[in-house]
């Protein structure tokens, strides 16, 4: 069963039912998810720019989009209209493929995994996991890097508050650390 007819059979009556929601439709669900990754140090390296390219392209299937500067930063030689980053944003049915890989190969792929943080929401609900390394994703060959570099997922969703997004994403299968307070 793919994630999202498990989200649509499973997961929108239990969060009806858990949020004490009247509509169907005031259930929260994802709208998008943003792969990025920004070059830091490597903004000067052609090279790791196209490896940057390369890793969205093979992880997502879709041509990534070079993000430049708004504006200049002189602290950080960078200067306006300067490539900063390269970013991916999926959604329909190439979003839900996503997500069940990440949840579970990718995560579960990831060094010393204990979970992923309860404390990365922001005030809209939206979610964000930050990678160190990029080698956890199935699609990359350990023998093929040349450059080792971290990527940012940032999942969007309709829910109006961190609660009803975390009630979402746990729903879903995200594995969440669990609380040390308890123990």
């Amino acid at each position: 069963m793919s994630l999202q007819t498990f989200y649509k059979e499973n997961v929108v009556p239990k969060l009806k039912e858990e949020l004490k929601l009247k509509n169907t439709l005031a259930v929260p669900k994802i709208t998008k998810v943003t792969l990025n990754i920004g070059l830091g140090q490597g903004v000067k390296e052609a090279k790791y720019i196209e490896t940057s390219e390369s890793t969205l392209r093979r992880i997502t299937g879709q041509q990534p989009v070079k993000t430049k500067a708004r504006v200049s930063i002189s602290n950080f030689k960078i200067r306006k209209g300067m490539v900063i980053g390269t970013k991916v944003t999926l959604r329909g049915i190439r979003m839900w493929h996503f997500l069940d890989k990440l949840v579970n190969i990718t995560l579960p792929r990831v060094r010393d995994f204990r979970g992923i943080s309860a404390e990365a929401f922001d005030e809209n609900g939206n979610y964000s996991i930050g990678f160190r390394e990029h080698m956890s994703f199935p699609e990359i060959r350990p023998d093929e890097i040349e450059v080792i570099h971290g990527l940012q997922v940032t999942i969007s969703t309709t829910a109006k508050n961190p609660e009803q997004s975390k009630a979402l994403l746990t729903a879903l299968g995200f594995p969440f650390k669990k609380d040390e307070k308890k123990k």
